[in-house]
């Protein structure tokens, strides 16, 4: 009697569910009715996960509108399975689309979700819900694989293996390790890169200076626990808002290699004619790169492209909308854009020839060092003149009339796109991640509102960019200064490293995938899986994919440019999950999923 057959997932939150879905809509077809086993691993609840679970505080908020997230397939996903339309979280949790819901609010979401996936699976499915960790997976490419937990002394026994673990921890680097090592021996604190949520904050004392490295949107989670999680409150609203301390608060000195937060999330909605893309970076430029033999560079061959693909989604939304803030026809500017090359001289001339104001042209080497040059007499000024920037910010990105802006969001997401079929060959590499997210993956614009409200209050006090962290030895304190304020230095006695884990093949805190990397998994220099962009299979050094080992979302090449999906955009996400859910199910009918050998060899 042959085995019955097993599929184990690693992670079961919402990309683990995501892929749960589609295997329940593709087993009818594909598999029919024969006995399956399906273990989901993850030490926290499944559907939410670690990020999106309930019991966090209801103070943090998701960076997407409640509109905009759906978990449900439509007909605008490239799918060869069935459609299976669900409601998105604004329709199920019956709130307003336009707000920003809360992490809990879309961790029950996620979880009604993944039982709604569940119960769709026939009585001949089991699941088994294992809440712990992963710890390694072995057997041979052609016979089923060992996955042991922890916790248990035998492992289970998997035909295949399909890792959907999201974001993950990391060991700290030298740098790391050095300030730990100089915060303990002068009794500091120090809070090495984390999520946030996660961090214990309570080591950081009210009224004290804590110097915080990291302007993004851990940042902002910190921000809000210290303040409004320590029992401050908000009085008034727009640009009067006001901030009412508890006294518990700690003063926040925050700066980043830019010095300046991610630009707000948009607060319009896109009408009108919408910019025809992908133009100067689409399939056949992709193509193209991948006939190359030799390696490809991103900046080198990759980035100019991007910079006049992005460009071009700009100027076709000013041309179309504000036709009266350009000097030429759009015929003639589109002849001469598409027949400059990218990012030189040439194409700078077409522009300003077309685009009489320099605020309407799009510099995207200047809107990634918003402060270059420039240069304050004091702290003080610099205070004033961040605050100045976050209100411009604020400002443009709720103003219809700046609508390019959202046409170079569209054009982001596109390019998203194309970067996953160069997953194999091409790793963009943190910069590139980084710059996605500081133009298209900013906080509401009420955090910001409140960031300055903060300002105003004097709790939180800006540093500038390209910050210099040191050590003072001698008097066993933490210093920080930067460019834009020569000679001003900012002491204290805590700092706090405001950014996710970089979870490098050398640092990873994941013991599952540490023991992969070892046995001979490929991975990037910034410690993704590389997985075929076709199917998700795992790759291994020498090219070839493991017929038994799939991985979905962030920690692979083929990681999407979201976390969650807007409904009716084409779900990559959700066309990954599908391909990978069938490419499972089509291996378990058709191949001969051999008895294990011993688990002693």
């Amino acid at each position: 009697m042959s085995p019955r057959r097993s599929l184990v997932i690693v992670g079961a939150g919402p990309r683990g569910t995501g892929f749960l879905e589609r295997l329940a809509a593709n087993l009818p077809e594909l598999y029919g009715d024969d006995p399956l086993d399906v273990h989901l691993v993850d030490p926290h609840p499944a559907g939410p996960g670690r990020i999106w679970r309930t019991a966090q505080s209801p103070l943090l908020w998701m960076n997407s509108q409640a509109e905009d997230v759906t978990m449900f397939t439509d007909e605008t996903v490239a799918l060869e399975g069935p459609v299976r339309p669900g409601p998105t979280l604004a329709e199920w949790a019956g709130l307003d689309g336009r707000t920003f819901p809360t992490r809990p609010q879309q961790g029950a979401y996620l979880r009604w979700v993944y039982e709604r996936a569940r119960d769709a699976l026939p009585a001949s499915v089991t699941v088994h819900e294992h809440r712990t960790t992963a710890l390694r997976i072995s057997g041979p490419r052609d016979g089923r694989q060992r996955v042991r937990l922890e916790g248990a002394a035998v492992p289970l026994l998997a035909d295949l293996v399909v890792l959907t673990v999201g974001h993950l921890d990391a060991e700290p680097d030298g740098e790391q390790r050095r300030l730990a090592d100089f915060a303990a021996r002068h009794r500091l604190v120090h809070l090495p890169p984390d999520f946030t949520a996660d961090a214990d904050l309570t080591a950081l004392p009210a009224g004290e200076p804590v110097l915080v490295r990291g302007f993004g949107l851990a940042f902002v989670d910190l921000m809000v626990l210290l303040t409004e999680g320590r029992g401050g409150r908000y009085e008034g609203e727009g640009d009067e808002l006001v901030y009412v301390p508890s006294g518990k608060e700690p003063v926040l000195h925050v700066g980043s290699r830019r010095g300046v937060p991610y630009h707000s999330k948009i607060g319009y909605v896109l009408d009108g004619e919408r910019p025809p893309l992908p133009r100067y970076f689409g399939t056949e430029q992709t193509d193209a790169l991948l006939r190359r033999t030799g390696p490809i560079d991103f900046r080198r061959d990759v980035w100019p492209l991007i910079d006049k693909e992005l460009g071009w989604a700009h100027y076709h939304r000013l041309f179309s909308t504000h036709p009266e803030r350009t000097a030429l026809a759009w015929s003639d500017f589109e002849q001469a854009y598409d027949e400059a090359p990218p990012r030189g001289a040439e194409i700078a001339a077409v522009v300003a020839a077309a685009v009489p104001d320099p605020a309407d042209r799009l510099d995207l080497d200047a809107l990634d060092h918003p402060l270059d040059g420039i240069r304050y007499d004091s702290a003080e000024a610099l205070q004033q003149g961040l605050r100045d920037y976050v209100t411009e910010d604020l400002t443009r990105r709720h103003d219809p009339a700046h609508s390019p802006d959202a046409a170079v969001f569209a054009g982001l997401l596109s390019v998203y796109g194309q970067l996953l079929r160069l997953g194999k060959r091409l790793d963009p590499g943190a910069w590139w991640h980084g710059f996605f997210s500081y133009l298209a993956s900013g906080p509401p614009g009420p955090r910001l509102r409140q960031l300055l409200a903060l300002s105003r209050a004097g709790v939180v006090r800006f540093l500038g960019p390209g910050i210099t962290v040191e050590t003072d030895e001698e008097r066993g304190l933490f210093r920080a200064g930067s460019p834009v304020v020569p000679g001003a230095w900012t002491e204290a006695r805590a700092l706090v490293e405001a950014r996710i884990p970089d979870p490098t093949p050398e640092h990873t805190g994941s013991p599952l995938l540490r023991a992969l990397y070892e046995e001979g998994t490929r991975a990037t220099p910034g410690g993704l899986l590389v997985v075929d962009p076709v199917d998700g299979r795992i790759l291994e050094r020498d090219g070839r994919p493991h017929p038994r080992r799939f991985a979905l979302g962030p920690h692979t090449t083929a990681r999407t440019g979201s976390a969650f999906t807007r409904p009716r955009t084409g779900g990559v996400a959700f066309g990954q999950n599908d391909v990978t859910a069938r490419a499972a199910l089509t291996f378990l009918r058709d191949r001969e999923c051999r008895l294990p050998a011993p688990l002693s060899a």
